[in-house]
């Protein structure tokens, strides 16, 4: 397929449109999130990047990505990616002007449909 990038031993179909879609809402998140959640508390504010940043850090599934600490199947990977989706569209809404939090949900949504070809190879994973 063109603009697929597929590694020897049945590893990720991870196209890089895909892949600018997925590392752009991360960002999102990673911004937003403790932005929405400054002015309520501190802590909480910087636990969520923590969590944001740190569980995808930890959590990978074997051939997904070239490295990680623990191994853990394709459903756990989706539902990070889930949990990354969410906290960058909640807290945009939150944190922002609707202008901007359209075009993040936008940038969600084109993730999702973008990541249906990774997640299909996920869920075949232990």
């Amino acid at each position: 397929m063109p603009n697929q990038r597929t590694g020897p031993g049945g590893q990720s179909p991870d196209s890089r449109l895909a892949s600018v879609f997925r590392a752009s809402s991360e960002l999102v998140a990673w911004i937003a999130t403790p932005w929405a959640l400054w002015s309520f508390s501190i802590p909480l504010a910087i636990l969520s990047v923590v969590v944001l940043i740190g569980l995808p850090t930890v959590f990978t599934t074997p051939g997904d990505k070239a490295h990680g600490m623990i191994a853990v199947p394709g459903a756990v990977t989706i539902a990070l990616v889930l949990m990354q989706l969410a906290a960058a569209v909640i807290s945009s809404w939150a944190a922002w002007y609707p202008a901007i939090a359209i075009v993040v949900s936008v940038l969600a949504a084109a993730c999702l449909v973008t990541e249906i070809p990774r997640w299909r190879w996920l869920v075949t994973r232990r």
